[in-house]
């Protein structure tokens, strides 16, 4: 497993953007996929964006496509989440996650084996 702590979340109003960081400690980052999962208050984790280790891959839940973009840099150990044209409805607790080494990226939550804590963000309308 690696260790994730997330930053760059907070309040914003409706429009607004936000950049949330997520940085890694623990070996081969570089080999494992990241992903962004996010949970509103009274619902379920749901997947948010990945990318993959291997090949670059990226994928994106239907509604944060072409708003949200996630990146990474193997070279500080973080991967990205550039939030534009946030809406009410993105408001969660978003979490960052790590898939065991070199293993598979996938939308599901089960598939990651290290995440870290949240960052809040609040979009106001």
């Amino acid at each position: 497993q690696v260790q994730l702590v997330e930053s760059g979340g907070g309040l914003v109003q409706a429009g607004g953007s936000l950049r949330l960081s997520c940085t890694a400690s623990g070996r081969g980052f570089s080999s494992r996929g990241v992903a962004w999962f996010r949970q509103g208050s009274e619902k379920e984790r749901e997947f948010v964006a990945a990318h993959t280790w291997k090949g670059s891959m990226i994928f994106y839940a239907e509604d944060v496509k072409g708003r949200f973009t996630i990146s990474r840099d193997n070279d500080k150990n973080t991967v990205y989440l550039q939030m534009n044209s946030l809406k009410p409805e993105d408001t969660a607790l978003y979490q960052c996650a790590a898939t065991p080494f070199q293993a598979a990226t996938s939308r599901d939550p089960q598939r990651f084996n290290s995440w870290g804590q949240g960052t809040q963000v609040t979009v106001t309308s």
